[in-house]
């Protein structure tokens, strides 16, 4: 067990921060929700998510008065830490807070320490953009994806999908592509009364990260269940995607005995009202390793939750209790 009387959790995403200090008794002493401490999110880079995490970590610590040397473990979930470099910088970054003992990682895997209450699994992340994390029986971490680039098979996630809807209706406009049913809806969306302005309403949408994200991807889903069959493709070959990065997880590292859970989260795996992506994702992910068990969940908790329930785990140097487990949820959730 590790010296100092509490554990701070942060899940520190593009749009927001949530910074959250317990005991080891599982008591919430305090809570902050702030702004963003993602480096990719200031122009200045790793120094403005310096300046920020600083600012915020210090208010956190007034709130509760408690001194960082207090302490005993920090997990941090952040947007961003993708690649072994960005860790090694965030992790510099951390240490010149006062922390002394840490963990910095992507937050996907803030799903598999909240969702899953054996504390190891996958976490399939479908929101905004998209990755996938795993953490073995043993501990062990890999991630798949992340950066935003087909290069690694983030070809999922609402940026990702609605640029697809946008494609495949352009490409029915001019470029003798398949004819769909979501190309007047788009019309519409983009609020032009023709194709004409297309283009420019896309390339200025797509560049400014003004489109209406979610209608695209409501739209597309819709279409799928549909039988649209432009909309059933890009809606298939997302889920097999996705599915392809979870079942890689599931053949590189030793997930231990029994079913492995593997949660579902994000905005388009969690709020989609369709179905359609969520059911090819498990069939895909069951055609791919047909050897393992799996168990599907949506995750319910917030992953902020996770990384209290990680830094609880390393302070205390073993597994925690289903009883702590459920206090510090319970604390956590809104």
């Amino acid at each position: 067990m590790s010296k100092g009387s509490y554990v701070l959790g942060v899940d520190g995403g593009n749009s927001k921060t949530d910074y959250y200090m317990f005991d080891l008794a599982g008591n919430k002493i305090g809570h902050l929700r702030t702004g963003t401490c993602s480096h990719e999110r200031f122009a200045d880079g790793y120094r403005g998510a310096e300046h920020a995490m600083r600012q915020q970590l210090g208010e956190l610590l007034e709130q509760c008065g408690v001194e960082a040397t207090e302490i005993a473990f920090g997990a941090f979930g952040l947007a961003g830490a993708d690649l072994p470099s960005q860790k090694e910088e965030l992790g510099s970054i951390i240490s010149q807070l006062g922390l002394q003992r840490y963990v910095v990682d992507n937050d996907s895997f803030l799903g598999i320490k909240a969702g899953s209450e054996q504390g190891w699994g996958i976490c399939s992340i479908n929101g905004s953009g998209a990755c996938t994390g795993a953490i073995a029986a043993d501990g062990a971490r890999l991630q798949i994806g992340g950066v935003g680039s087909e290069l690694a098979g983030d070809e999922a996630g609402g940026y990702y999908l609605a640029r697809r809807v946008l494609r495949a209706v352009y490409d029915a406009c001019y470029r003798l592509g398949e004819p769909t049913v979501m190309q007047d809806p788009v019309l519409d969306m983009l609020g032009i009364p023709d194709d004409t302005l297309l283009l420019e309403r896309m390339a200025l949408g797509v560049s400014s990260r003004s489109l209406p994200y979610t209608e695209l991807v409501t739209l597309l889903f819709t279409s799928a269940e549909q039988d649209d069959p432009v909309a059933l493709r890009i809606v298939q070959e997302s889920a097999h995607q996705m599915a392809r990065s979870a079942a890689g997880c599931l053949q590189r590292l030793e997930c231990g005995p029994g079913p492995v859970d593997i949660m579902m989260a994000g905005s388009v795996w969690v709020q989609a009202s369709s179905p359609v992506q969520r059911e090819l994702f498990q069939t895909y992910v069951r055609e791919l390793a047909p050897g393992a068990a799996c168990r599907f969940l949506l995750l319910q908790e917030p992953p902020a939750a996770g990384a209290v329930l990680w830094a609880m785990e390393e302070a205390l140097g073993d597994r925690i209790s289903g009883e702590l487990r459920s206090k510090v949820l319970r604390a956590v959730r809104p």
